[in-house]
């Protein structure tokens, strides 16, 4: 199994190369890369999975709010090509979500298949339209999962920034915040 770890600097470049493989420049154009614009990851979520001194995973998360509340958003995660269907991306999330919850985040959201993601616990924002994103979103793929319990089912509204850092490029991690 893949080393787990939280992503470093000089990993960076690595890490984007991965996700412009996976998600290829058309993600660009998509609501959660807008979300992302302008604003830094949470450094102490981003993680990589290695096999031997290789990354060959990564995910990220962003800091947003849901009406007045704060929350995170999951994303990207992806993983080389010729290491899919291991277990890695499951690994990543399972290790975040932990962390994030020791962290004392309350909630995270992502927009993405339920089958896939279903296995480390989201599931579809109920009931349709009680948390809402700008732009063009599949309510069907919007999913989330509480870290603390009821945490998500509380919160109601859209999802927006959670703030503006200096400028950081939607797919830019900036991990020395």
């Amino acid at each position: 199994m893949a080393e787990i770890r939280r992503e470093r600097p000089e990993d960076a470049a690595a890490a984007e190369a991965i996700v412009a493989a996976a998600f290829g420049p058309g993600r660009f154009a998509k609501t959660a890369y807008r979300l992302r614009e302008g604003v830094a990851c949470v450094g102490e979520l981003s993680y990589v999975a290695l096999e031997g001194a290789r990354i060959v995973g990564t995910v990220r998360y962003w800091p947003i709010m849901i009406g007045a509340e704060p929350a995170l958003m999951l994303g990207p995660i992806a993983i080389v090509a010729d290491r899919q269907g291991k277990g890695i991306a499951l690994a990543l999330m399972q290790t975040t979500l932990a962390e994030a919850k020791r962290l004392g985040h309350r909630a995270v959201v992502l927009v993405g298949d339920e089958p896939y993601y279903g296995r480390a616990g989201f599931k579809r924002i109920q009931p349709y339209g009680r948390i809402t994103m700008p732009g063009p979103v599949d309510f069907a793929r919007l999913l989330g999962l509480s870290l603390v319990e009821g945490a998500l089912e509380a919160m109601k509204g859209e999802v927006a920034k959670a703030r503006l850092d200096e400028p950081v490029a939607a797919s830019g991690c900036a991990l020395g915040r």
